[in-house]
C-alpha cells in the first residue's frame, strides 16, 4: 500500500470532540437514606452505645421484603472470615496475618443489636459473621419511605484493618466502619456481603451524626461540625475554656450531606489546623505533633491546595464543603469529606498518600461505582490521576526528591508487565474479596487499571479521554455508574468502538506483544515494514518511520474501532489502512529506498503496555550485560 503524505492535521485543525448528553442512562433510580445517629463513648472501656434512626426511601420499582444491614466490627472476632482470610492467603496484608485470631475478649470489635423497629414495629433479625437480616413485618413498595430504629452497643476493635483503636502511630480511635450500616440495594438486587477485606458499596444521603466523649479527646470527622463554640478543640476562637457536662463529655454534632459513609477519629493530642483555600473547600489538618514530622505537615496545605486546583482541571469541582486529612488509621484510607491516613511519613509521602486520599473524592466519594465488583473503577482511576498530579506537582519543584516520571514510564508498567509475564494476573472483573491473592488484587484494581486509562489515551487520544474523564464525572456525579457508561460515554466523545478493548482488558488476562517483523527493499525501490501481532489482544499502532533522519508519524488503526484518533496531545498522524485483528500480520509499503529508512519504531510514546518491548524497534537495540 502506498503512504498517504497528505497531512490530516489540516482537518484536525477543525476537529472538535462530540457533544455528549449529560443525562443518566434510561430508566435508571438509586435509593435514598437518611442516618440520625446519637452514641454515647465510654473511653475507658473502648465501647460506645448508639441509638440510630435510619430512614430509607425505596426509589426502586421493587417492593421490598427484607433488608440488610453491615455489621463491620463482627470481623474482628478469632475465627470470623476476614481472620480466616488473612490467615490464610498466600501473601496478607502486612498487618493482618493471623493478628485477629489472637484478639482477647476486650480487643474484639462487635456490634450487640439490642432492638431494631420499622415504623415503630419490632423486627426479628439474624446476624451471621457482618450480616444482619431484618425480617421487616410489611413489605416496602416502591416510592415508600419507613425509618429504622436501632439500639446497640459496640466495642471498637483493636486496630487492624482501617477501624480500630491505638494504631502503630499511637491515634486512639480510627471510627471508621463503626456503626450498623444499612446495605445497597440496586439493579442488581441487595448487596450483603460480609466484610472480608476490600471496600466498599453504600447508599447515598445525609448524615446527622452526635458523639458525646470525653472533652479531652479532639474529634475530627467527615462532616461539618454544627456546633463548634460548645466543643472548641480549633474549631472555634470564641472559647475561653470547654465546658463539659457533667461526665466530663462534650457533645459533637456533625451534618455531612450526599455521601454514602460517615468516618471519624479522636485523640487527646492532636494538632488541629485549618487552611482556607481560594474559592474551595476548607482543609482541615488533624496530626500528632512530634519533631520529626511536624514541619512535613505544615507544608502540606498549600501543596495540597495546588493539587486540587490541578485535579479540579482534570476531574470536575469538588462538591463539599471540606477536606479533612486525619493522621490514624493503617496507612490511608479514604471516606467522604475525610481520609484517615499513617502520618509518620516523608514529606513526599505524605503528599502522596493525602493527593491520592483526595482524589478518592472523586472516584470513590462522588462518583461511587460498586467496589465489592468494580474496585478498578475506583483504585485504577484514583491511580491514574495521582500519577498525573504528583508529575505536577514534581515539575512545579514542590516535592523534593520526586523526579517526573509518567505513568507509561513508571515502575507501575514495569511491575503489570513483570506480573503479567510470570502468569500472577487475574482478571479485572474478579469480585474485590475473591481475589486469590493479595498481590493479584493490588496489580489488577491499581495498576493494570490505571494503566487500562494509558491504553486509552493511546487508542483515542489525549484529548478524548481528558474530555471523557471530565465528562464521566458531570454525567455520573452522585449516581454510581457502572463500567459501561463510562466506556460508553468515552465511545461518544471519541467516536470510536471501545467494546472489544473493554472486554480484552477487563475480562481477560491476555496481553499486548507487538513487533517490528522484518524491513526489506522492492525491486520498484520502495520499501516493505512487516509488523507482527505476537501477543492477544489487539491495539492500533502508532508507528514513527525515520527517513533520511526525519520523522514521520503514522497511525494504523484497527478495523474494529470503526475509525480512528483525531489528534493525540498534538501530534499530526498520517492514517494507514486498517489492521484486521484476524490478521497476524500487517504490511506498509513505503516510497523510499531501504538504505534511507533509518528506524522504524511501534508507539514511540511508550504508553503501550507491551510484554515484550524489545522488538519493537528496528533495528534492533544492542543488549549490553
Amino acid at each position: 500500500m502506498k503512504l498517504n503524505f497528505l497531512l490530516v492535521l489540516l482537518s484536525v485543525l477543525f476537529f472538535s470532540l462530540i457533544s455528549v448528553n449529560l443525562d443518566a442512562r434510561p430508566g435508571y433510580w438509586q435509593m435514598e437514606v437518611m442516618y440520625d445517629i446519637e452514641i454515647d463513648f465510654d473511653v475507658e472501656k473502648h465501647r460506645f452505645t448508639g441509638k440510630q434512626e435510619v430512614t430509607l426511601t425505596n426509589h426502586s420499582p421493587e417492593a421490598l421484603d427484607r433488608v440488610y444491614f453491615h455489621l463491620y466490627y463482627n470481623a474482628f472476632q478469632p475465627n470470623s472470615m476476614m481472620g480466616m482470610r488473612a490467615a490464610n492467603i498466600v501473601d496478607p496484608k502486612h498487618n493482618m496475618g493471623n493478628r485477629i485470631s489472637r484478639l482477647k475478649p476486650n480487643e474484639v470489635g462487635y456490634h450487640d443489636i439490642k432492638k431494631i423497629t420499622m415504623d415503630g414495629e419490632v423486627c426479628e433479625f439474624q446476624i451471621t459473621e457482618t450480616i444482619m437480616d431484618v425480617f421487616i413485618p410489611y413489605l416496602i413498595p416502591p416510592g415508600q419511605k419507613v425509618t429504622f430504629y436501632l439500639e446497640y452497643e459496640s466495642q471498637v476493635p483493636l486496630q487492624i484493618r482501617r477501624t480500630g483503636r491505638e494504631n502503630e502511630e499511637g491515634v486512639v480511635y480510627s471510627m471508621a466502619q463503626w456503626y450498623p450500616k444499612l446495605a445497597q440495594f440496586d439493579h442488581r438486587g441487595w448487596h450483603a456481603h460480609p466484610y472480608v477485606g476490600q471496600e466498599f458499596y453504600g447508599i447515598f444521603g445525609n448524615y446527622d451524626v452526635k458523639i458525646n466523649m470525653d472533652s479531652s479527646y479532639t474529634v475530627a470527622a467527615g462532616g461539618v461540625l454544627q456546633n463548634p463554640q460548645e466543643v472548641g478543640h480549633g474549631y472555634s476562637d470564641d472559647l475561653d475554656q470547654v465546658v463539659a457536662d457533667e461526665n466530663g463529655k462534650l457533645h459533637w454534632h456533625f451534618r455531612a450531606e450526599n455521601v454514602h459513609d460517615f468516618a471519624w477519629a479522636a485523640d487527646t493530642a492532636y494538632t488541629h489546623s485549618t487552611y482556607q483555600t481560594e474559592d474551595g473547600p476548607l482543609f482541615r489538618f488533624f496530626y500528632i505533633s512530634n519533631e520529626r514530622t511536624s514541619h512535613n505537615w505544615e507544608k502540606l496545605p498549600e501543596i495540597l491546595e495546588t493539587a486540587l486546583t490541578y485535579i479540579e482541571n482534570r476531574c470536575g469541582e469538588y462538591p463539599y464543603p471540606e477536606f479533612n486529612v486525619i493522621q490514624g488509621g493503617d496507612g490511608g484510607m479514604e471516606y467522604p469529606m475525610a481520609t484517615l491516613i499513617t502520618g509518620e511519613r516523608p514529606l513526599t509521602s505524605l503528599v502522596g498518600v493525602s493527593v491520592h486520599e483526595l482524589i478518592h473524592m472523586w472516584y470513590y466519594g462522588v462518583l461511587a461505582t460498586n467496589e465489592s465488583i468494580y474496585p478498578y473503577m475506583d483504585e485504577g482511576f484514583t491511580t491514574y490521576i495521582t500519577e498525573e498530579t504528583m508529575n505536577h506537582l514534581a515539575r512545579l519543584e514542590l516535592l523534593p526528591r520526586r523526579e517526573w516520571k509518567p505513568l507509561a514510564h513508571s515502575d507501575r508498567m514495569a511491575a503489570y508487565i513483570n506480573f503479567a509475564r510470570e502468569g500472577n494476573e487475574e482478571p479485572m472483573s474478579t469480585f474485590a474479596d475473591h481475589f486469590q491473592t493479595n498481590s493479584a488484587y493490588v496489580i489488577s484494581s491499581y495498576t493494570k487499571a490505571a494503566l487500562m486509562l494509558v491504553q486509552l489515551q493511546y487508542i483515542v487520544g489525549k484529548e478524548a479521554l481528558d474530555k471523557t474523564l471530565l465528562d464521566y464525572y458531570e454525567q455520573w456525579k452522585f449516581k454510581h455508574p457502572l463500567p459501561d457508561d463510562f466506556f460508553r460515554l468515552a465511545e461518544r466523545v471519541s467516536g470510536l468502538n471501545l467494546k472489544w478493548f473493554q472486554n480484552y482488558w477487563i475480562s481477560t488476562t491476555n496481553t499486548i506483544d507487538y513487533g517490528v517483523d522484518t524491513i526489506f527493499g522492492n525491486p520498484d525501490g520502495s520499501t516493505s515494514v512487516i509488523l507482527v501481532n505476537n501477543g492477544t489482544i489487539p491495539m492500533p499502532i502508532d508507528l514513527t518511520v525515520y527517513v533520511d533522519g526525519t520523522p514521520y508519524y503514522l497511525n494504523i488503526p484497527l478495523v474494529i474501532t470503526h475509525g480512528h484518533k483525531k489528534v493525540d496531545d498534538g501530534m499530526e498522524y498520517m492514517l494507514m489502512q486498517p489492521w484486521k485483528w484476524t490478521n497476524p500480520m500487517y504490511e506498509l509499503q513505503l516510497p523510499f529506498s531501504l538504505n534511507q529508512v533509518s528506524r522504524v519504531v511501534i508507539d514511540e510514546s511508550g504508553r503501550l503496555a507491551d510484554v515484550n518491548p524489545m522488538d519493537n524497534i528496528f533495528p534492533k537495540p544492542r543488549v549490553t550485560d
